[in-house]
């Protein structure tokens, strides 16, 4: 076996290229873009698929430095922190929580499901948390971190890889089915973006829309100051973080720190411009995701799902079909029936299957097309990269003892 290492800056540019041919790809395939596929996401499979081949085919491990996509992460989730005003957040207070009782109940549903499918196909015992919210609501993070314990525990050897390899086939089911239940939902119940928004994320695909402010070398380079000074008070915090005993990634401190910034500074300094719900803020949030999302996806070892075998493919296709299910019939539904909640439920498949990143370019690429949804950006980090995380952490940890 081959293996051939990418430094960051290449890794980084390749990302870039990626992302350009999704978005080829994208343009040539109407039905890409009518799905709100992600052009990352179009583009990082395509990327996926070509290392698959390489190991396969060539026997060559392609492996790329993924340092840059960490900082990219809190680059994008400090932008979010900086578009959440107060005003939002008390306007989507009921909304929050209603989405947090949602995202709840359903980690309860789908352990539930784990748990009958390996009674039912005679599974392992330890297998049982990661074919449910270990791997799928947690991700490849929480995976890592859970199975030397559940290893030990269970006396199962294999339970990292089969983990790794639930989360990344989640991470692709996610990617691709916001899109399309977005659509569906948007076109069944003839839904539309409320007028006067401004993007949180991304900058709108039609050209015909009106820019409320102009991007100049001297915003961005304001609005990148702002980030870098929020995330070097995030980094400052971390100490005190851990000293209360919370065990909080620092994109989740990245976040906090930037919606206090944006509720005080303001305020105490009106004269001072300030990034929120501009369109420069709008950009570098968008630069950052794609690239991150590329990364992420272009980096996917797929030959670890050739070995998950058929009754696990089995479980992970009923996880995917409950998920899409809840979604349609109580996501959309609890969470308003309207516009708003359609692009929650693009989101929602990062929650139940993939990762807040991912939930996050699912709902940009349905709001490029159809309209800003400001609040949907605000709650859903907050339910799927801050509360979840608490909640599932001590749901594993019951199911391990």
């Amino acid at each position: 076996m081959t293996s051939i290492a990418f430094s960051g800056l290449l890794t980084f540019t390749i990302a870039i290229v990626v992302f350009f041919v999704g978005s080829g790809i994208n343009q040539a395939v109407p039905a890409l873009r009518s799905w709100n596929i992600p052009e990352a996401v179009t583009g990082g499979l395509l990327a996926a698929v070509a290392t698959l081949i390489a190991y396969r085919v060539f026997d060559t491990e392609i492996a790329f430095a993924l340092g840059a996509r960490d900082m990219l992460l809190l680059y994008f989730f400090t932008g979010i922190g900086l578009n959440a005003r107060l005003d939002d957040l008390l306007a989507g207070g009921k909304p929050l929580l209603i989405l947090l009782a949602l995202t709840v109940a359903f980690l309860v549903i789908q352990n539930l499901v784990a748990i009958g499918a390996v009674a039912a196909l005679s599974l392992p015992e330890g297998l049982t948390v990661f074919l449910g919210s270990a791997s799928l609501i947690g991700g490849h993070g929480t995976t890592i971190a859970w199975a030397p314990l559940i290893s030990q525990r269970f006396g199962v050897a294999n339970v990292m890889e089969v983990g790794i390899a639930v989360a990344t086939l989640g991470l692709v089911l996610a990617s691709l089915a916001g899109g399309p239940i977005a659509r569906h939902l948007i076109t069944r119940y003839r839904l539309k973006s409320p007028p006067g928004e401004e993007a949180v994320v991304g900058l709108p695909a039609s050209a015909d829309r009106k820019a409320s402010d102009d991007i100049s070398h001297v915003s961005l380079l304001r609005t990148v100051l702002v980030l870098n000074v929020a995330i070097l008070i995030a980094f400052a915090l971390e100490g005190v973080v851990e000293n209360t005993g919370l065990k909080l990634p620092m994109f989740v401190v990245c976040l906090l720190v930037g919606i206090v910034l944006t509720n005080t500074v303001p305020r105490l300094f009106p004269r001072l411009l300030w990034p929120t719900r501009t369109r420069a803020l709008a950009l570098v949030s968008d630069l950052a995701l794609n690239v991150f999302l590329a990364m992420s996806l272009m980096s996917m070892q797929l030959w670890t799902i050739g070995g998950l075998g058929l009754a696990l493919v089995i479980v992970l296709a009923v996880q995917t079909l409950v998920a899409v299910a809840y979604i349609i019939f109580v996501v959309f539904p609890l969470m308003g029936k309207d516009y708003q909640a359609a692009v929650i439920s693009a989101g929602f498949t990062g929650i139940s299957l993939g990762a807040t990143p991912t939930a996050i370019a699912n709902m940009t690429a349905v709001t490029k097309t159809h309209g800003p949804a400001p609040r949907a950006f605000i709650i859903l980090p907050l339910v799927s990269a801050f509360f979840i995380d608490i909640v599932n952490a001590a749901v594993i940890g019951f199911m391990v003892r």
